[in-house]
């Protein structure tokens, strides 16, 4: 899987652009705050519908315009598909080849990025729901039917909270509520083991390979062991209404997957706590690389991997033994403020755009196609 191309009206910074890629290695490079993440931001967008910004919709369309519009050729292994996403501050419209895509579930699993920024250090840094929120993201790519499950599991969630919240008690009710939550928790609880018991296979190596350290690893942390009780979901029932006396006084759901959370380790050293900022960074890195061939086993294509300047803060050793992972066969499109930090065996396969106030142009040595 590789995008061809991809086609921004009226996004951030940019008027009209069109820029075709390279299905291997693209670098985008110049100096800060010319628009190279404003468009690996827009990639990011075509797939997933969603910024991974803190900004709104809204905030996304080019000053004084009224909509923003992307269009992606995507190709793979199976059939082309011509990807859309419109947006005119009240309403956003998905399309796949011209044909109105109504729910997101059926759209955000056919494109599939991995996607690296300086503020994914807040995937080991930051609080659980930063973590889980990575976890709901990536396993919606994987599986089309996990963003709606997650979607059912956040009402019911909700929807028990509220109850409790009403101050009349029905236990009967509460009960019936309680079983439909676990029947949920139970496949989400699943599908994130599997994910991050898969992670594991990969990771160790990975990060052993960049930093020449062995015994990372990554651990799930999930608020409430359902494989303990053998998923029986008469027994969970029972452990869950041992703390129903507590939830009517703090008007709180206890137990849930709603507060899973996990932690990267180096042997029994929690690096959230105990690693440094490089050894946290290349942590959250190995994790998304990793992810690659999850990708490549579960959906049976490559996925775009997407970083955004990540070579700035790592040291040169390190650098070039990243730089080993992006010679192979999956399309990587990076951000860089100068060339300076690449290879000569990266640059002589690379496409290279240099960008300059919403501007790209082809690089002097002409690698790279622009339109506009």
């Amino acid at each position: 899987m590789y995008l061809k191309n991809i086609n921004l009206k009226n996004y951030r910074n940019y008027s009209n652009i069109k820029v075709s890629f390279n299905k291997g290695i693209n670098i985008i490079y110049g100096n800060n705050a010319q628009g190279k993440t404003n468009l690996l931001e827009s990639i990011y967008v075509l797939a997933l519908t969603n910024t991974f910004r803190n900004v709104n919709d809204s905030d996304l369309i080019k000053k004084d315009k009224l909509f923003f519009r992307i269009n992606g050729l995507l190709k793979n292994s199976k059939l082309d598909k011509n990807m859309s996403i419109f947006y005119d501050s009240k309403k956003k419209y998905m399309t796949i080849d011209n044909t109105d895509i109504n729910k997101v579930s059926n759209y955000i699993s056919v494109m599939n990025t991995i996607l690296f920024t300086p503020d994914d250090l807040d995937i080991i840094k930051g609080p659980p729901l930063v973590r889980r929120k990575f976890l709901n993201t990536e396993l919606s790519q994987l599986y089309s039917n996990y963003y709606l499950l997650n979607l059912e599991y956040e009402k019911v969630l909700k929807m028990r909270n509220d109850y409790l919240k009403n101050g009349k008690y029905d236990i009967n009710y509460y009960d019936i509520i309680t079983s439909f939550m676990i029947e949920k928790e139970i496949l989400i609880f699943k599908i994130r083991k599997k994910f991050i018991d898969r992670i594991n296979n990969y990771a160790p190596n990975i990060f052993k390979n960049i930093t020449g350290l062995s015994g990372f690893k990554i651990v799930y942390k999930p608020n409430f062991d359902f494989e303990l009780y053998n998923y029986d979901k008469n027994k969970i029932l029972n452990v869950f209404k041992e703390k129903y006396d507590s939830e009517f006084k703090f008007l709180s759901t206890f137990y849930g997957v709603h507060k899973d959370d996990f932690d990267f380790y180096l042997d029994d050293l929690n690096l959230k706590s105990f690693g440094s900022q490089g050894q946290q960074r290349l942590s959250v890195l190995t994790l998304k690389l990793s992810e690659i061939e999850i990708f490549r086993k579960w959906k049976e294509n490559n996925p775009i991997l997407l970083l955004d300047d990540v070579f700035s803060e790592i040291d040169e050793i390190k650098n070039n033994n990243l730089l080993d992972y992006l010679s192979g066969d999956i399309q990587v499109i990076i951000t860089a403020v100068s060339l300076n930090i690449f290879n000569n065996d990266i640059l002589s396969k690379a496409k290279i755009f240099k960008i300059d106030n919403g501007k790209i142009k082809i690089d002097k040595n002409r690698r790279g196609d622009f339109s506009e």
